[in-house]
């Protein structure tokens, strides 16, 4: 019996698949609330709170405030958290501010499905300590250096990947912020600086091109919509996309992801473009395993083989989000398809960032 409730496109996906992928991501979760890429292996912060939105999205609210509740006890002094960790431990200590981040576009999601404001507040203050670390590796210019270490240094470079995610980030933050009645303007400011550069500047991050993200995370993240995202999709189309597979990770490597390729749907439907979007999802039912509805992480399509050896929980996460976000079925799709804050543009030519772009 199909679910009503849940995310399905018809012809695609399912009500009934939906659920099955969601338990997939419920019997990897651990006692403690941690979601792993998959049983018994390591997670890092951003991929959690995207598995727990899945779990959001499909009615299992309990089991994702308990994500969240898990990745709050365990935030660092500083509002960060290691890059990988295993059953509790530290596996790379670096820390990551997209990671950080991203814990604000998953609270403020689960606040859009559920409308649980006891959750907002009990979850404020570790939003407000993450977002406080992403703004510490901020340069004059605006954009955010990708990390810092343990010795505390931050990293001599900036993604474009990476702070189109922590601008959607700073966007969903100063949502929340305002819901709870504590705007934050120097953060709506820092996130509408940050959307300047990446639609403006790119120059100014470390040239990752030849991997997709770097392609669609401008709109993905928010920063990019209207004609101008539109022709980016455009001109990168071909290098990218391979029909009835899904989309290369990098350019030069015959291998598709689901993530990716989910991550494109999402950017897509952003931009009203659902049609090549639910095509784009449909494409990737080759990753889905029928048994348990888990989804391997890709193909390399050249040996034809399934790689890595793995069905990666954020995978299936990705695909649920993108097939909500093609069919709008919870409130919490808008992360993706809608801007959380509106902010007035940075007019390029008196953005008074050129001198330091140079």
């Amino acid at each position: 019996m199909i679910r009503s409730d849940l995310p399905e496109l018809p012809g695609v996906l399912s009500g009934d698949e939906i659920a099955q992928s969601a338990r997939y991501l419920l019997d990897c979760q651990e006692h403690s609330g941690a979601i792993p890429w998959f049983r018994g292996g390591h997670l890092d912060a951003w991929d959690h709170v995207e598995c727990a939105m899945a779990l959001s999205a499909t009615g299992h609210r309990d089991a994702a405030a308990r994500a969240y509740d898990w990745l709050a006890d365990v935030q660092d002094a500083d509002g960060a958290w290691p890059a990988r960790m295993r059953q509790g431990r530290v596996a790379d200590p670096i820390r990551e501010p997209n990671h950080a981040a991203y814990l604000a576009v998953g609270v403020w999601h689960h606040v859009l499905v559920t409308g649980d404001d006891a959750f907002a507040r009990r979850l404020w203050p570790a939003v407000r300590r993450a977002v406080d670390f992403v703004l510490g590796l901020r340069t004059e210019r605006g954009e955010i250096r990708w990390a810092r270490d343990p010795d505390g240094s931050a990293g001599d470079h900036a993604l474009l990947t990476g702070c189109a995610s922590i601008h959607q980030g700073l966007r969903c933050a100063v949502a929340l912020a305002e819901h709870l009645g504590r705007p934050q303007p120097d953060w709506e400011l820092a996130a509408a600086q940050l959307g300047h550069l990446v639609c403006e500047h790119e120059s100014v991050f470390a040239d990752r091109s030849r991997y997709s993200m770097d392609w669609y995370y401008p709109i993905l993240g928010g920063a990019m919509r209207g004609e101008r995202a539109r022709d980016r999709v455009a001109e990168r189309w071909d290098t990218f996309v391979v029909p009835e597979l899904g989309i290369r990770c990098v350019s030069d490597q015959p291998w598709v992801t689901g993530a990716e390729s989910s991550e494109l749907v999402l950017s897509l439907a952003a931009i009203g473009e659902t049609d090549r979007g639910v095509e784009v999802l449909s494409w990737i039912q080759h990753l889905r395993d029928p048994d348990d509805g888990a989804y391997w992480t890709g193909y390399q399509f050249a040996e034809q083989v399934r790689w890595p050896v793995e069905r990666s929980t954020w995978t299936a996460a990705a695909v649920i989000l993108a097939a909500d976000a093609l069919c709008g079925a919870t409130p919490g799709s808008r992360v993706f398809t809608d801007l959380p804050v509106e902010t007035a543009p940075v007019d390029p030519a008196h953005c008074g960032c050129t001198s330091l772009v140079g």
